[in-house]
């Protein structure tokens, strides 16, 4: 025997309101029932689905009579479990703590809603068609902001180390904010560092970020970027998480986070990773995903580079070298979105009179091209053009540039390329 009896687990729990009735559990509150029993993977999850049929079913048969000796006997194996045929199967410890669920079900459905939390299930027409598109993606998704965020027209994944250095968040702030611009949606893991860097970047550009966790929403890991998640919530992206709200971050969880992070992306950027750094995992998945890889090649013997170094030796006929930002926004196939016809008002009457050169390397400015380099490759223009255009830019107060960087000024400073809202101004 299990220890759980027709009436509900037994212990304290044994006193809660009862399991739910035939009738009384939604399909779609099933999902995130189960999706918060601690001891359910995904693997399990799975099998039951396919033994079952739906989530309903599996917490009325946990709630029947002998239902849990019978779901801990689902094998794990095949298709789902595994082609080993080595005849795995469910086990004790989940199956009665699905048998508790039915009887806590009611306080976890009123958690997740406390906290505002949306499910969205692998079934729903609204689950992430690039997240769908996985190796057992995952069965449910908690979100906090927009749900529609998370299946945006183009997504890159910016990710890297958390001890990164000022040039590493420097760079990752520099690619988000090109990305925003030509309408890319910055996917990343809200961790300190680069993750943070990016997400920080895409809110002031005034794009979308999505931020996906390791931890539950109400133990949100790390604590301290509760105001960052906010901030992200607040500009139309979304907090995601495959975990029950009040699960602990652990070592165990941070790997399938990161294969959410680069199921959610069209394309992952690997800004610093040391030797051993997680944002390897991340890229790892990416190409076992069939996702463009990016790494971003730092200095020899720089601590903060051997992981990207070390991956693009390994994987070099999968892997790809950011040459650039320009290039890639290119390399990603995202560089027709700079020529729309879309320029803003304010942008247009500020470069009214500077001419259709000095004009166009102003926008270039205004989406975060700093160098002369960075301004030729995005213009195909030779170096002696730019240099004029930019003297016109600086003569007319419309650009500032120290140390062979450049960034916009004046009444240029305060306009976005993509519509009439604070821009990103210079970002060097």
């Amino acid at each position: 025997m299990l220890g759980v009896s027709a009436a509900g687990p037994v212990g304290d729990l044994a006193e809660g309101p009862g399991p739910p009735s035939a009738g009384g559990i939604a399909e779609h509150d099933a999902w995130a029932v189960l999706a918060a029993v601690h001891r359910l993977g995904p693997v399990g999850f799975g099998a039951l689905l396919a033994r079952y049929g739906s989530a309903r079913g599996i917490l009325l048969e946990a709630a029947a009579p002998g239902g849990p000796e019978r779901l801990a006997e689902v094998t794990l194996d095949g298709p789902i479990g595994g082609a080993s045929g080595d005849g795995r199967r469910l086990g004790s410890g989940p199956a009665i703590a699905i048998a508790e669920a039915t009887v806590t079900a009611d306080r976890t459905l009123e958690r997740i809603h406390a906290l505002g939390l949306q499910v969205v299930t692998v079934d729903d027409r609204t689950y992430p068609r690039r997240l769908a598109a996985i190796d057992m993606p995952p069965h449910v998704l908690f979100v906090m902001g927009s749900p529609a965020a998370l299946d945006g027209l183009a997504a890159v994944a910016i990710v890297g180390t958390r001890r990164a250095t000022d040039m590493g968040r420097a760079i990752a702030a520099r690619i988000a904010t090109n990305l925003v611009a030509v309408g890319a949606t910055v996917v990343s893991g809200l961790a300190i560092g680069i993750d943070g860097a990016a997400h920080a970047a895409a809110v002031r550009a005034g794009g979308t970020t999505i931020a996906v966790i390791g931890s539950g929403h109400a133990v949100l890991h790390p604590a301290s970027h509760a105001r960052l998640a906010a901030s992200i919530v607040t500009g139309g992206g979304a907090v995601v998480s495959e975990l029950a709200p009040d699960v602990e971050a652990t070592k165990g969880t941070f790997p399938r986070r990161n294969r959410v992070i680069s199921g959610l992306a069209d394309a992952i950027v690997v800004v610093e990773a040391p030797a051993r750094s997680g944002a390897l995992i991340t890229a790892s998945w990416a190409l076992e995903q069939g996702r463009p890889c990016f790494l971003v090649p730092g200095p020899l013997g720089a601590p903060a580079s051997e992981g990207c170094l070390a991956f693009l030796r390994e994987f070099h006929d999968e892997a790809r070298i950011v040459a650039g930002i320009p290039q890639l926004i290119d390399d990603l196939g995202l560089a027709d979105h700079l020529a729309g016809p879309g320029v803003p008002a304010s942008m247009a009457a500020t470069l009214a009179d500077v001419g259709a050169a000095a004009g166009r390397i102003g926008r270039e400015l205004a989406v975060g091209r700093a160098t002369v380099d960075e301004l030729v490759a995005a213009t195909g223009w030779p170096v002696a053009s730019v240099l004029a255009a930019l003297t016109v830019l600086e003569n007319r107060g419309l650009a500032l540039g120290v140390h062979g960087r450049f960034r916009t000024s004046g009444g240029l400073a305060g306009t976005d390329p993509r519509g009439d809202r604070p821009g990103p101004g210079g970002h060097a």
